[in-house]
């Protein structure tokens, strides 16, 4: 029997890597949420499956992480985010997705 998390793995295995979005909605995106996340970003960790990135912790940031992940959550189905906020410890934002992906999460939040 998988686990859940397996599951939703293969599940992420069959999806295309390619972002939903047209154009003018990438730009604009670029242009606002994710420069203001990158200008935020302490530190980035490559993992196997993709990066994590480490960000003081302030609730501003959190709130900013929070909309990236929704609005990229909707145009980039093959990828997995996680945002942990543990006591005393930076924010950190997991993007995960399929071996294929780490390139495109590396252009679009840097590596």
């Amino acid at each position: 029997m998988k686990s859940s998390a397996n599951a939703s793995y293969d599940l992420c295995m069959d999806l295309p890597i390619a972002c939903t979005s047209n154009e003018m909605e990438l730009r604009e995106r670029q242009r606002t949420i994710l420069a203001s996340v990158r200008e935020s970003v302490l530190d980035i960790t490559p993992t196997a499956d993709g990066y994590a990135y480490r960000f003081k912790s302030e609730s501003e940031i959190l709130m900013r992480l929070s909309t990236l992940v929704d609005l990229e959550r909707r145009c980039c189905p093959f990828l997995t985010f996680r945002i942990v906020v543990e006591p005393q410890q930076p924010i950190r934002l997991e993007i995960t997705g399929p071996p294929d992906a780490k390139a495109v999460i590396g252009s679009l939040f840097g590596a």
